[in-house]
């Protein structure tokens, strides 16, 4: 049945006020639709009907203003959403102590039982140490507040007559006044001290980053590129350009879910085939993961690919000893350059033709590097916050430093060594888990120089789960304090000049390698929580927000589409400084977590798009004989993909790290201090959603 609208006609209906329409079909999720106000008798009736609002000079005065009635639902509407967003924020919270509780009853944790001796091990005491203490004193905090007690803005002279003043009574209130005192003379001094000297490394790792901003910026308004002296090769004849004799080898290790697009990718590289060499590098101990690597390189040699399988039994020096092995072989002194691929790389087909002539007529030149693109940054929250960090080192620092100083860190992949530079460098060490950094600057010590190619990308496989992400970080942070160590004498003994040694020992190391996650865990995550319970330490509320915020648009320009998530990307590195000063302090005192080698768990997501991407060119190309294999590829993976559900960890060094954020918000809270209370409140949630690992749940 239609609605009436028979009040349209009452007279008296029409003086009773604007009518509010309330839509109330989930409590959860209201609306609410406010009429156009009453009309004048003198109005027109049919004006209410128009599509547009009546004019202001038509409008009664009284219909301007909103009546008793109408602001009354406002007011309801408002006080059941704000019920029922607590409701929610209950409900959520007793799931996440449901999961805690789960998840400890089954053990499914990180914290290894059969080594407590180890860095992960101390620091979790000591976060752990540090929260029951922050716990009593918040119980201190509170107590006095309900007392009414606010001494946190009294001065010393103050407080020492009042500890001796008389109308003080009770234990509670001895303790509390003397625990005021000891803070206000003992613990604030040193504590300001190390937040000033932490500020102050703070604004000169900010200088540096805007200066490699500036500096990008500057390669964008003048158009600066390398541009490769010879004339475009052609691949089909092999005459007429520049093709020398090169050797590709695709490292790998248990690698089920994306060696075979790898392998493809590379058997498809347009180079003349008499003058390419794939090798295939296999680590593996896994007996099923090397027969069907094994297979998939039968498949090319049959498809009349020119390439080789290797296996080694003993794993000795993990990537940096599998490439040195490799690099033994009698043939490899019939090769000129090395290009190096890991198992979840798949390089376009003009790779070589784009990255090789660069060294034509260049004898200085050793290493040619491309730019990684993922094919899974928008898989979920992780991967989205990875995509910043990473676009941000190839497209500012890897770029700049290229351009103004022909140096940068090799990234271990998508690139192209010339052999003599490598052999020249002293060859592939052992010594470190980060064997590519290491060549890196062994190479510049010894006078080569480096291209950096932003216009060459190569897809790769960002680790999806927080777990491999974290192992991941782990080793990258660690292995760059391990070679601090041992390659700083050769540093200064070296006869580059001394602007190429300092900038090596003090930007290349000091500041990106140690300070930067020095200073973000010192006073993102002690010192700030530490000011909470000891206002007497001050930390600029710039210092807390603006000059970060300002640090992660920086970060977030060359990855524009992360816009939306710089706030979580702000409170997530935090959240990382964790791990990367755990992994930090591991390297520097060579620490038995420092040499660990884990190999970053792949998902084989990119595997079905690069795959039908490489059929087109197969097609394109006419290269039928290979065709078959790539479609049988396809399937595979496809059936590799369909996996159980794992159970996710519970991350204890973040998990009690979020607690005490939370403790210090709450402290916070009761001093009424505003901006620090947000901050950390947000900041605490962040921690506390990755201590949980919801982002896994949410891809799985």
């Amino acid at each position: 049945m239609s609605p009436s609208f028979d009040w349209w006609g009452n007279k008296d209906a029409r003086h009773m006020g604007t009518p509010v329409v309330v839509k109330m079909d989930n409590p959860n999720n209201w609306s609410m639709v406010e009429l156009e106000g009453p009309l004048d008798d003198d109005d027109d009736e049919s004006s209410f009907l128009d599509d547009g609002p009546m004019p202001a000079h038509r409008r009664p005065e009284r219909t301007r203003n909103k009546n008793a009635k109408q602001l009354t639902w406002v007011l309801l509407l408002k006080a059941h959403r704000a019920a029922g967003c607590l409701t929610s924020l209950a409900a959520v919270m007793l799931g996440l102590a449901a999961a805690i509780r789960r998840r400890v009853a089954a053990g499914i944790t990180d914290t290894d039982k059969s080594n407590k001796s180890t860095a992960k091990s101390r620091l979790y005491f000591c976060i752990k140490a540090f929260l029951w203490l922050s716990i009593i004193l918040l119980g201190f905090e509170v107590a006095a507040y309900l007392k009414g007690w606010h001494f946190g803005s009294l001065q010393l002279q103050y407080l020492l007559v009042l500890t001796k003043a008389v109308d003080i009574k009770g234990v509670f209130g001895s303790i509390y006044s003397r625990w005021v005192l000891i803070r206000v003379e003992y613990l604030a001094p040193p504590l300001q001290s190390l937040t000033n000297g932490c500020i102050v490394l703070f604004l000169v790792q900010s200088l540096d980053r805007v200066v490699l901003c500036l500096g990008c910026l500057w390669i964008k308004l003048r158009k600066i590129k390398p541009v490769p002296k010879g004339n475009e090769p052609d691949p089909e004849s092999g005459e007429g350009g520049f093709f020398p004799m090169v050797l590709v080898q695709i490292p790998m290790c248990n690698e089920k879910e994306v060696y075979a697009q790898s392998i493809g990718a590379v058997c498809n590289l347009e180079w003349p085939k008499s003058k390419m060499l794939i090798q295939v590098l296999d680590d593996s101990n896994d007996p099923v993961a090397a027969m069907l690597i094994r297979e998939e390189v039968e498949k090319w040699q049959k498809a009349g690919a020119n390439i080789v399988y290797r296996h080694r039994v003993n794993r000795e020096g993990y990537k940096a000893g599998n490439l040195k092995s490799a690099m033994n072989c009698s043939y490899v002194k019939d090769y000129e350059f090395v290009a190096m691929f890991d198992a979840d790389f798949q390089p376009k087909a003009d790779f070589l033709l784009k990255t090789v002539p660069h060294f034509e007529d260049n004898e200085e030149l050793g290493l040619v590097q491309a730019r990684w693109s993922f094919v899974n940054e928008d898989e979920n929250l992780l991967t989205r916050l990875q995509n910043i960090n990473l676009a941000f080192h190839f497209e500012v620092e890897q770029q700049v430093n290229g351009v103004f100083l022909n140096f940068f860190g090799f990234n271990g992949t998508a690139g192209v060594w010339r052999i003599k530079a490598l052999e020249d460098s002293g060859g592939w060490l052992e010594r470190t888990t980060v064997e590519d950094m290491d060549i890196a600057v062994r190479a510049h010590l010894h006078g080569w120089k480096f291209i950096f190619l932003n216009d060459v990308e190569c897809q790769c496989e960002l680790p999806e789960s927080y777990e491999a992400y974290r192992k991941q970080q782990h080793r990258w942070h660690s292995g760059p304090m391990q070679l601090f160590r041992l390659c700083l004498p050769d540093v200064i003994r070296s006869k580059i000049s001394i602007w190429k040694k300092a900038n090596m020992i003090f930007l290349f190391f000091l500041l990106r390698k140690l300070i930067l996650p020095f200073y973000s865990f010192t006073l993102f995550c002690i010192i700030l929580p530490m000011t909470m319970f000891i206002p007497e330490a001050q930390l600029p509320a710039w210092v807390v927000c603006y000059v970060p915020a300002t640090m992660s648009v920086l970060n977030i320009l060359p990855a524009p589409k992360a816009f939306p998530f710089m706030i979580p990307y702000l409170l997530f590195e935090n959240t990382m400084s964790v791990t990367k000063f755990n992994a930090m302090i591991s390297g520097l005192f060579q620490l038995g977590s420092a040499y660990e080698w884990v190999v970053t768990k792949k998902s084989g997501r990119s595997s079905e798009g690069d795959l039908v991407s490489l059929v087109e060119k197969e097609k394109k190309h006419q290269r039928g004989e290979s065709l078959p294999n790539l479609n049988e590829m396809r399937e595979e993976i496809k059936q590799e993909k369909i996996k159980q559900k794992k159970h996710n960890r519970i991350y204890t060094k973040e998990l009690a790290l979020a607690f005490l954020l939370l403790t210090a918000a709450a402290r916070s809270l009761l001093a009424a201090q505003g901006i620090h209370f947000y901050f950390l409140l947000f900041q605490g949630i962040s921690f506390l959603l990755v201590g949980l690992d919801l982002i896994g749940e949410q891809i799985e």
